[in-house]
């Protein structure tokens, strides 16, 4: 095991991640070292080949934004590490990693957190049926069409936010710790509906527990109401079909009525949940309900030194809203670097 040390170290290589390692190089941090399980860095808009990424009139793809975000991370200087995971902590601003060179503890004068959120999988949805084949999350659908090109299926259900049947408590709130956010969902449920067209298969349908289309803003390229996609509000997803591969959906609508719609492939988006597994190994106190890493308005943890942001403090953010919470973060560091000898 080596062991080495840095001024600070961001584990994450996302927006959020990216944004705050480039602000802290360019601002004279000193050396500015990002960590990343994955083989690319870039976080979830790689892996987005459409459009609707970025600010307006700059809005381009998700691979383009990512590249934009890690060009502007190593220009000022920082430090991009894939293909190395942080397993643990070492001490109050020391991580263990492992990567291509073996085992490693690193030490900072200053940790950023931005490890981001994910969407729940079927199983934690509490989706009862068989366990076939074809079911996606929509991060799972983009890696799938766009990194690897695999077939995904000809006839495809999109599961919106609100659409399967996970417990109510009696306000009709969700039981689950999912983070909704509609803007967020609707980047999913679009997100979704472009990588399923661009795989060349069929939208069935989009199933939404929701009593009417969402009237908040939708990502430039993809206005809503989607052209020939059949939208099915105050529904829920209640069963999946199927032995070996899914060969339909059951659905529940508001006045009780249940159909089957037949298909390959189901794609469920939104349900955010943090990827807050370092966070809560390392003791970080996490805020009630959503399970996020407890923050102050710049963006504190708990624990000195340590700070936290992007969709890890808010799972449903969208990219560019990460990338503006890590450049928030990095000013927050900045003072804590100038303060600690």
């Amino acid at each position: 095991m080596s062991a080495r040390e840095t001024d600070v170290l961001v584990v994450g290589a996302g927006p959020a991640g990216l944004a705050a390692a480039a602000r802290l190089a360019a601002l004279g941090a000193g050396r500015v070292e990002v960590l990343d399980g994955d083989q690319g860095a870039g976080g979830a808009p790689r892996h987005g080949a459409h459009r609707g990424y970025g600010t307006w009139p700059r809005v381009v793809t998700g691979p383009a934004y990512a590249h934009r975000l890690v060009a502007a991370a190593e220009r000022a200087g920082a430090v991009v590490r894939t293909g190395v995971t942080a397993l643990d902590w070492a001490g109050p601003l020391a991580l263990e990693a492992v990567g291509p060179l073996g085992v490693e503890t690193v030490t900072a004068r200053a940790v950023v957190l931005a490890t981001g959120a994910r969407e729940r999988p079927r199983a934690a949805r509490l989706i009862p049926g068989t366990r076939p084949a074809g079911i996606y999350t929509t991060g799972e659908l983009q890696r799938a069409v766009h990194r690897f090109g695999q077939h995904i299926g000809t006839r495809v259900v999109i599961v919106g936010t609100g659409g399967t049947a996970c417990p109510r408590d009696a306000t009709g709130a969700r039981t689950a710790r999912g983070v909704d956010d509609t803007t967020a969902a609707a980047y999913a449920e679009h997100a979704a509906l472009a990588t399923v067209r661009a795989s060349g298969a069929t939208v069935v349908a989009l199933v939404t527990g929701l009593p009417r289309a969402r009237t908040g803003r939708a990502p430039v390229a993809y206005p809503r109401p989607w052209p020939g996609v059949p939208l099915l509000a105050g529904a829920l997803v209640t069963e999946l079909l199927g032995h070996g591969r899914l060969s339909g959906v059951r659905v529940r609508h508001r006045d009780g009525r249940t159909a089957v719609l037949p298909c390959d492939t189901v794609v469920l988006t939104g349900d955010f949940v943090p990827d807050q597994a370092l966070a809560r190994r390392g003791g970080l106190a996490l805020a009630a309900g959503t399970r996020c890493p407890a923050v102050d308005p710049a963006l504190r943890t708990s624990r000195p030194g340590v700070f936290a942001a992007g969709a890890l403090v808010r799972p449903a953010a969208s990219a560019p809203a990460a990338a503006r919470a890590g450049a928030r973060a990095a000013h927050a560091v900045l003072a804590h670097l100038r303060d600690t000898p």
